[in-house]
């Protein structure tokens, strides 16, 4: 369990690294400079790939507790509730943040504004929304074993690899002009 752990935590930090750097861009703005296009696709393929794997670890999580919880409980129906509010919003924000990321594609300078606009929303909405959150992260510390945890995180060799990969990506194409902070 302490391995999973560790790695769910590496996978973590460097998600909130990428959303850190997403939120520095667009505040930053590239005013227009398509050299910015490389480095804002590459966020996008990381959240696009990183996003996938914990939604349907969040989607597990949901049925899981559903499964385990007494569900007449007016508390679990609402953490549940505010699970798959979370998840719904998350989901409309990235498709966004894609199709942004495909008009960048199609043309970098056109692009760039519209990435820029939809990055920060996407952002803004991690920042405000995902996360640990009490109801839903206490109920599953109540119910579930160590092998739930195991299930419900589904981290393979091939998906750590890929996440490592994609955060790699994001760093190597930071334009000349952004200026990072930790």
């Amino acid at each position: 369990m302490a391995e999973l752990y560790e790695r769910v935590a590496a996978e973590r930090r460097r998600l909130r690294q990428v959303r850190q750097a997403l939120t520095q861009s667009t505040l930053q703005t590239s005013d227009g400079d398509a050299a910015w296009a490389p480095f804002y696709v590459a966020i996008a393929d990381y959240f696009e790939a990183a996003m996938a794997r914990l939604h349907t670890q969040d989607i597990r999580m949901g049925e899981m507790l559903r499964d385990k919880a007494d569900m007449s409980e007016p508390g679990n129906q609402r953490a549940l509730a505010e699970l798959d509010e979370r998840l719904s919003g998350n989901q409309q924000h990235l498709k966004q943040m894609l199709a942004a990321r495909d008009e960048l594609n199609a043309d970098a300078q056109a692009g760039l504004q519209a990435f820029e606009t939809a990055g920060k929303a996407y952002a803004d909405y991690i920042v405000a929304n995902m996360g640990h959150h009490p109801g839903s992260t206490e109920m599953a510390q109540r119910l579930f074993s160590g092998e739930d945890w195991e299930y419900m995180a589904g981290i393979s060799e091939v998906d750590q690899a890929r996440e490592v990969q994609l955060f790699d990506q994001v760093f190597a194409n930071v334009p000349a002009s952004l200026a990072l902070t930790e």
